[in-house]
């Protein structure tokens, strides 16, 4: 959703099954951190109603996160840059949802001209500038 040039969009961190809720919660941390060093508004935990249906335990500490972007200078390909380099560098089978204006896009290991390929469509569907 856009509202006076700004952009608001979920994310949401699916940690690996196999770790524990701290665990859990050092990641969403890592995550929301490398987020708010982007060009971005804002970034906020998401209220319970917005995480999605199938989310296991409080959203806030799962790593839910809405982050508000400008709707020029690139900033969106730049979160979705960095969630898929965050995931890189992670041991285990996180998974990073982003949605935009209703539109989802999933991040996990995959190859990396799997991703680029999926990266690209998403992109294209939300250009902004």
């Amino acid at each position: 959703m856009s509202v006076d040039g700004v952009t608001q969009v979920l994310v949401v961190l699916e940690a690996d099954d196999e770790i524990d809720a701290e665990t859990h919660e050092r990641l969403a941390h890592r995550l929301r951190a490398e987020i708010a060093d982007l060009d971005v508004e804002a970034v906020t935990a998401a209220p319970a109603a917005a995480a999605p249906a199938n989310a296991k335990g409080d959203p806030v500490t799962i790593g839910a996160l809405v982050v508000a972007l400008s709707a020029s200078g690139g900033v969106f390909t730049a979160l979705i840059e960095t969630a898929r380099d965050w995931l890189g560098r992670q041991h285990g089978r996180h998974r990073i949802s982003v949605t935009v204006d209703g539109d989802t896009i999933e991040l996990e290991r995959a190859s990396s001209a799997q991703q680029r390929e999926l990266i690209d469509a998403f992109l294209q569907r939300h250009r902004t500038e």
